[in-house]
């Protein structure tokens, strides 16, 4: 008797939990009902957020940690509402699935005047056909395995998002399952570039006296920080991370001396990266905000920087070489250096700085951080620190992470309003850790509803809601009434939503009884509204204001 065919939303769901994938977030509508039935009966647990943005934001925390996540919406309306979430995923390297509800093929061939239509049947398959490495619309469930199949893999492979359609009819249709199940495929390696690119790099590293790593997202994103490690350990060489790949390794490692970026840097981590007779840069992004504003000092006369599938040295270009293949080889080759010579102030030892609390003195935002990462070495347990965009996301490059507290920032998008939903989406993805969130005023009335979701699954991050009355970064740019926003009473709010605790401080001695309560009230949301000038900004944005002052006053 030969055997039942599964149908195409069965398909999905057991394509989806062979990728590791057992929650999806998302929003319900008409045209995805259906497909939600089938893959909630096939055990896999839907997140309902609050909006759809919210649900892609989330989406995207989950997938920095599980290794890729997936969001389904609905046509149009909740498609087009998640797309600067997905636009953010892109330019991140995120790998997520999207998977959108439609109406029927027959409803599309008759050409009907739907609700949730606009332009044309293809208006949400156009747009998402440029912000994700693979976009389908299931219209035959003959093709729909093969599909699923080449985009899963494209999600996979280049660790990007994908999209899928599937029409409301083409759900429960018979699916004639693949033969061959299309995995990513390896690198495409160009031996001979490799081979010269190791050993120009190998000449230039063994010459230098002062060589320093600099490294980036991509070491995270494709799974390789492990070649790191082996490297370090091979050379003996300080490192630094940019922004966005900031907590790749432990930032308790010897030979980490902290966050660069630029003139937001701390003074020491500026002064030893950008005097380095070598920098070798692995898997960085050269953004703006990686490189603090393009303040950064990293010539290429001393740079070989080596990306996911090439490798530039000076003005010397291979490609196509594979970054781990390429790290492989340079730990191989290089010989270690002497500790003595290589001036390493490692950034752990910041944190035994004696740091004593002024109980009556009020706070500012530069012992608020301080106070925060003597709280987070003292925190039992692994957290997930997750900084706001804005003045907080600056601030968190003086962070000295304990342990292996993970670290997640939209550092090169930089959309406001990420942190509230992706807070959830890294609580699901890691429930062993305790998510620590710095979020600004402006920024949390963007996206606030998800605390709701937050609180019914009875999850126990901890809220920094750093008020500083509006736009604070904005200010520091550029000051103007659009930087104001209605104030709230936001340690009032959670409650309004369940159950939690919530508090407001305004001084050193407030914030110290505050951290006690919410370290150990492990059993739901901790809310601590911080109450700071509204001039008062971090170290960061004070560093680059001074640099970008004297180069349009340069001393004469």
């Amino acid at each position: 008797m030969p055997q039942e065919l599964p149908t195409v939303g069965e398909y999905l769901a057991k394509r989806l939990k062979e990728i590791a994938i057992s929650n999806i977030f998302g929003v319900v509508g008409d045209y995805v009902l259906g497909l939600m039935d089938v893959l909630l009966e096939n055990n896999l647990q839907l997140i309902a957020t609050c909006n759809e943005l919210n649900a892609g934001y989330a989406a995207d925390a989950h997938a920095r940690l599980n290794g890729i996540s997936v969001v389904c919406i609905t046509y149009n309306v909740g498609g087009l509402s998640l797309v600067n979430a997905v636009t953010g995923a892109y330019a991140e390297l995120v790998p997520m699935i999207v998977i959108s509800g439609a109406p029927s093929t027959t409803q599309q061939r008759q050409k009907l005047l739907l609700h949730h239509t606009a332009v044309d049947y293809n208006l949400q398959l156009d747009i998402f056909e440029k912000i994700t490495v693979s976009a389908v619309r299931i219209t035959s469930p003959t093709q729909a395995a093969r599909q699923i199949d080449l985009t899963i893999a494209a999600c996979l492979r280049e660790r990007r998002p994908v999209y899928i359609e599937i029409p409301s009819d083409m759900v429960n249709q018979p699916c004639p399952v693949s033969e061959i199940v299309d995995l990513p495929p390896n690198p495409i390696i160009d031996q001979r570039a490799l081979s010269e690119a190791v050993a120009e790099a190998v000449e230039l590293l063994e010459q230098s006296q002062h060589p320093v790593i600099l490294a980036g997202v991509e070491l995270h994103r494709y799974g390789i920080a492990t070649q790191l490690s082996k490297l370090l350990a091979q050379t003996g060489y300080p490192f630094a991370t940019t922004l966005l790949g900031k907590s790749i390794l432990s930032e308790m490692h010897p030979q980490f001396i902290g966050s660069y970026a630029g003139t937001l840097s701390p003074e020491y981590v500026r002064q030893r990266v950008e005097t380095a007779d070598c920098i070798l840069c692995l898997g960085a992004f050269m953004s703006d905000i990686n490189l603090g504003g393009f303040t950064a000092q990293l010539p290429e006369t001393r740079l070989i920087n080596a990306n996911s599938d090439k490798v530039k040295i000076k003005h010397h270009f291979y490609h196509p070489v594979s970054l781990p293949a390429f790290m492989a080889g340079l730990t191989s080759k290089l010989q270690p250096k002497k500790a003595e010579l290589l001036d390493i102030k490692p950034a752990k030892d910041s944190l035994s700085d004696n740091f004593e609390v002024k109980a009556s003195q009020k706070l500012t935002n530069t012992r608020f951080y301080r106070l925060i990462n003597h709280f987070l070495f003292n925190l039992p347990g692994e957290s997930i620190v997750i900084a706001e965009t804005g003045d907080a996301l600056i601030a968190t490059i003086d962070l000295v992470l304990y342990g292996d507290t993970e670290y997640i920032g939209q550092a090169l998008y930089t959309s406001i309003g990420y942190a509230v939903p992706a807070c959830l989406g890294a609580a699901i993805a890691a429930p062993e850790r305790r998510p620590i969130v710095l979020v600004g005023d402006g920024a949390f009335q963007m996206t606030c509803q998800e605390l709701s979701t937050i609180i019914r699954h009875q999850l126990n991050p901890i809220f920094f809601l750093i008020n500083n009355d509006g736009y604070s970064i904005e200010r520091a740019i550029h000051e103007g009434s659009y930087n104001d926003i209605q104030p709230w009473k936001y340690h009032q709010l959670p409650q309004v939503f369940g159950k939690s605790w919530s508090c407001e401080v305004r001084t050193e001695g407030e914030l110290e009884q505050a951290l006690e309560k919410a370290k150990y009230n492990e059993n739901s949301l901790s809310f601590i509204e911080v109450h700071l000038d509204r001039l008062d900004c971090s170290l960061g944005v004070k560093r680059l204001g001074k640099a970008l002052s004297e180069k349009r006053s340069p001393k004469s």
